[in-house]
């Protein structure tokens, strides 16, 4: 097990490789939805900073449901649950590499677009455990920030602390290889190898 402390240099991400498993610990930010995603896009296109400095860090799609505390004296944030990353790759090229991103990660992995951008970057993909929401939660510490608050709460854009989340697995890293490349691989040969059986 690798303990990754944010903020991360290349080199660090570089020496990480397909199947290591990791921890997280630090500041990171996250979102599931798809219009936060356009409108990260969009600050980044137009030369806008995005209210969140993600310059070395980590943007994770984990579904949060964060409110207002009772007390008034900021939000809290219930629980985390990773979600599909596939329908967010059209978004994701422009993220990596214009927010200067470490860390990516969520469930099911990227296009291939977005491996690219991740080798051009010094970047990896973390492959969390699809229900693992009570593991997940538990590294939770405080909220940190709260962005673009008129979206739903697991839309928003949301920064917490964290100590060791986890664990992940390097699914995609930042040279080229991948999990999820490799398991479509053994299976079109499995395919063959079955159609080749029953001629």
């Amino acid at each position: 097990m690798k303990a990754l402390r944010l903020p991360l240099e290349r080199a660090e991400v570089d020496a990480l490789a397909v199947g290591d498993l990791v921890t997280v610990s630090g500041t990171v930010t996250m979102s599931i939805g798809l219009p936060t995603h356009q409108r990260m896009v969009d600050h980044l296109a137009r030369g806008e900073p995005l209210p969140v400095d993600l310059r070395g860090g980590a943007f994770f799609h984990l579904s949060c449901f964060n409110r207002e505390r009772a007390d008034g004296q900021g939000h809290e944030a219930l629980y985390l649950n990773p979600t599909t990353s596939t329908r967010y790759s059209p978004y994701m090229p422009s993220l990596i590499e214009g927010a200067g991103l470490r860390l990516v990660g969520g469930k099911g992995g990227l296009d291939d677009a977005s491996v690219q951008a991740l080798q051009r970057q010094g970047c990896v993909y973390l492959s969390f455990l699809g229900g693992g929401c009570t593991l997940l939660s538990q590294a939770i510490r405080r909220v940190v920030a709260v962005h673009w608050t008129d979206y739903i709460a697991q839309f928003r854009l949301l920064t917490l602390e964290v100590e060791d989340l986890g664990a992940a697995t390097v699914a995609i890293d930042a040279h080229g290889r991948s999990v999820y490349a490799d398991l479509r691989q053994q299976a079109e040969q499995r395919l063959q190898a079955l159609r080749a059986a029953r001629a």
